[in-house]
């Protein structure tokens, strides 16, 4: 691996778009991380409604590189570009399912199903409620094969004061997943209980 670690963060349609932005903005925050983003079509969509209209280009500007959803040739769609992980912040059902059965006709897929041949971390935010069968089949499917489903649940004991705490939490949790050893990159860690 190369010594600054690299992280490739996809946003897909979902709704939730704003974790995958605050990953983004959290890990470039530190300066020590490179990353390779891909924003799926839909994701455009649902960043520039869920947050601004901005925003599609602001997560591009803090990626270290930008990847097309389309271009299936890129360096992340290789098992020899060395990752830490991939984080899907949030993980449409759509994307969730190619994933987990091989439906590797765009970036996003394809660059997870690497992370899982190479036995690398692939953390997967699902955003959807309720759940039917065929959700839950494909979630065991990816986690079967290495994946860890993650989904945006709020770690209501720390008191989130608003949204924002909220999408920061979650962010943190979705980084925490990877293992990677940065300060200002680890997750509030619950306390116990006081005595």
């Amino acid at each position: 691996m190369s010594r600054t670690p690299r992280v490739i963060i996809g946003i897909s349609g979902a709704s939730g778009a704003a974790i995958g932005l605050r990953v983004l903005e959290r890990l470039a925050g530190t300066g020590q991380v490179e990353t390779h983003l891909v924003i799926s079509p839909a994701a455009e969509r649902t960043l520039a409604t869920e947050v601004d209209p901005a925003a599609p280009g602001r997560a591009r500007s803090l990626a270290s590189h930008c990847h097309e959803s389309t271009d299936i040739g890129a360096s992340i769609a290789s098992g020899s570009f060395r990752t830490a992980g991939m984080i899907v912040a949030p993980c449409s059902i759509r994307s969730l399912s190619a994933i987990a059965y091989g439906q590797l006709d765009n970036l996003l897929a394809r660059a997870a199903d690497v992370q899982l041949k190479e036995r690398r971390r692939l953390v997967l935010l699902v955003r959807e409620s309720p759940l039917h069968l065929g959700h839950l089949r494909a979630m065991a499917q990816v986690t079967e094969y290495g994946a860890i489903v993650a989904p945006p649940v709020p770690a209501f004991y720390q008191r989130p004061r608003d949204i924002t705490a909220i999408v920061d939490q979650i962010a943190l949790r979705a980084i925490g997943l990877l293992d990677l050893d940065i300060e200002g990159l680890a997750p509030l860690e619950w306390g116990g209980e006081a005595g």
